[in-house]
């Protein structure tokens, strides 16, 4: 008897899940509306297929930032990543800097300290799925470098777009300082998309020009850990996004099916906020911890700032 109520509770359960991520298919549904929905649905029933969660949101926020190259062009991506590159290369070197002394301060263990910092300067959870392997990493290093990043981005996509709002901040302005402030792509993308389509173009186009900062990272990482030999993974998928931004510029047949692209890719989009909503469960608040959060937060800051008061006075 007890398993049969077992059974129909996880089938209800399942039910609930897939009717709010189907609801996410909606256009009135933004990408921050299904962040929020993703983390009361896991805090209230919990998330019935919470093993596949990382791989499906890993899959779906690559084919979305993908699609997103369908709705661009050749000369605006050259120049967005033009306008973005020293802002990024100063960021990266920054960041890195700080992320050591506030990991040796708050003395948090070497590796979570390390990949935090690393996710914090170039993008996110691609960031640190990247530098894992090449730095050995345990389990538990990974989920709380994770938790901690996906915790601020939460926070990052509700909190950035309201002050570009109340700053107003040009589209070029909040497309460049999101892509340098806020960790994870998905969150990136979310916020741009919210704030306006100029803003996603820039703000997708620099962070993507800011990942590639992960094969010389890696290389670093693997001589600073000492493990040589050590696979590193490169992100190909932005390789397929400038493929769609080339294939949108010079091929008008594709045109024709771009901006319907670019939709699916936002709803894409929205599922991935879902998703990385929903696998902030109760479990990963209390691995993460106190201390790699403060250590998160406050380089996050340091980092915000600055390059607020940059875009500001630079892009203004």
């Amino acid at each position: 008897m007890d398993n049969k109520i077992l059974n129909k509770s996880i089938t209800v359960r399942e039910i609930i899940f897939f009717a709010f991520l189907l609801l996410c298919l909606l256009p009135f549904i933004s990408p921050p509306v299904a962040l929020l929905m993703g983390i009361v649905v896991t805090q209230s029933i919990g998330h019935p297929f919470l093993h596949l969660n990382h791989k499906a949101t890993h899959i779906l926020l690559q084919f979305s930032v993908v699609g997103l190259g369908f709705g661009m062009n050749v000369q605006s991506a050259l120049q967005a990543g033009k306008s973005g590159f020293m802002f990024t290369v100063l960021s990266i070197l920054i960041t890195l800097v700080l992320g050591y002394l506030l990991g040796r301060l708050l003395k948090i263990e070497r590796k979570s300290a390390f990949l935090i910092t690393v996710g914090t300067a170039i993008c996110g959870g691609s960031a640190i799925a990247a530098i894992s392997p090449v730095i050995k990493a345990e389990e538990k290093q990974i989920s709380v470098a994770l938790g901690t990043i996906f915790i601020l981005n939460s926070v990052a996509l509700f909190i950035f777009p309201l002050v570009g709002q109340s700053l107003q901040l040009s589209q070029q302005q909040f497309g460049v300082w999101s892509a340098i402030a806020i960790q994870d792509t998905s969150s990136v993308v979310g916020a741009a998309s919210k704030y306006g389509a100029e803003a996603l173009q820039i703000a997708t186009t620099v962070k993507l020009t800011r990942a590639l900062w992960i094969i010389p990272i890696a290389l670093l990482s693997s001589v600073l850990f000492r493990n040589k030999g050590t696979q590193i993974k490169i992100p190909y998928f932005i390789g397929l996004f400038v493929l769609a931004i080339v294939l949108n510029t010079y091929f008008p047949f594709v045109k024709i099916i771009g901006s319907q692209i670019v939709q699916l890719s936002k709803i894409g989009l929205t599922l991935t906020l879902f998703l990385i909503g929903s696998g902030l469960s109760k479990e990963v608040f209390t691995t993460v911890g106190f201390k790699p959060i403060l250590h998160g937060l406050i380089l996050w800051v340091m980092i915000s700032i600055p390059a607020l008061l940059a875009v500001i006075y630079l892009l203004g």
